[in-house]
């Protein structure tokens, strides 16, 4: 397993490192740090606005990344079979999508400093653009590393389902968990009760259906690796699936994100997860 880590000098950078080995038996980590210098990041930008000592800027930024990188390569344990460090004048999310892309990872890391929605939709984050634009599993690593011994996977159907069972299975955990297999199925707001009555049927079949959905993943996943448990609960897909995960390590889920504006606008259920849950979020692509 490759594993390609965006890191800096922050503690939500060391913690995403961290948990990597705590979660995995990579057999590749590559730290990647992409020197930020803002709007002097061309020189003839910082020649224009006439800064002194432009050359000594540059080589200090770039110095204090490289430290970033062999910093965090401490923080990974010595069995890594291969610690790789890349730092470069570049805009960091960029640079880690692109060190992703070229390396061929099978995960993305990184921390977040936890910026409102808000914020991160008009002035964006490296963490909420890598998680945007990323093609590859995402891993978005909240709070203080920590063992993972309780994993909460949301499902949304069948596809969604086995889709998430493959990933677990061939990028086995470091230790076996528990695993908690929840569908949540929409709550119907309705003014109209005469509408209510006529959709009563199809909530009484997508409940059955969830509940199939979770038995078969359970089954499939059974293995000394996890030992599964299943849930389904009505209500706001976000919310509910934050609200289990109260209790729990880690969530998985798969992205559906939007297209076009909406997608930017209004992101997807797997982003909303991100944003509000109190845990780390592993969104599998």
């Amino acid at each position: 397993m490759k594993i390609v880590v965006g890191v800096d000098w922050s503690d939500e950078a060391f913690a995403a490192v961290e948990q990597i080995g705590l979660l995995y038996r990579p057999n590749e980590v590559v730290l990647v740090h992409g020197v930020d210098l803002g709007m002097f990041h061309y020189p003839i930008v910082a020649e224009a606005a006439n800064l002194q000592g432009y050359d000594e800027f540059r080589h200090a930024m770039v110095e204090a990344g490289r430290q970033a990188v062999e910093r965090c390569r401490t923080l990974l344990p010595a069995e890594i079979p291969s610690i790789r460090t890349l730092c470069e004048v570049q805009h960091p999310a960029s640079f880690i999508l692109d060190s992703a892309a070229f390396v061929k990872a099978d995960l993305v890391a990184m921390g977040t400093h936890d910026h409102s929605r808000v914020t991160e939709v008009f002035t964006g984050s490296v963490s909420h653009n890598v998680l945007l634009h990323a093609t590859q599993p995402t891993l978005i690593v909240k709070g203080k590393a920590r063992p993972v011994t309780r994993v909460l996977m949301a499902v949304e159907g069948s596809q969604d389902a086995v889709h998430l069972q493959t990933w677990l299975t061939s990028h086995p955990f470091k230790n076996p968990v528990a695993i908690t297999i929840l569908s949540v199925v929409p709550s119907l707001y309705m003014a109209d009760p005469h509408v209510m009555v006529g959709l009563q049927d199809w909530s009484e079949q997508s409940k059955r259906y969830a509940e199939q959905v979770v038995t078969d993943t359970a089954r499939a996943l059974a293995s000394p690796h996890f030992t599964v448990s299943t849930e389904v609960r009505l209500g706001d897909p976000v919310a509910t699936v934050c609200e289990a995960a109260n209790t729990q390590d880690l969530i998985v889920v798969s992205s559906h994100g939007r297209k076009g504006l909406d997608r930017f606008l209004m992101g997807s259920v797997s982003h909303g997860i991100v944003h509000r849950a109190g845990c780390s979020v592993l969104v599998v692509r």
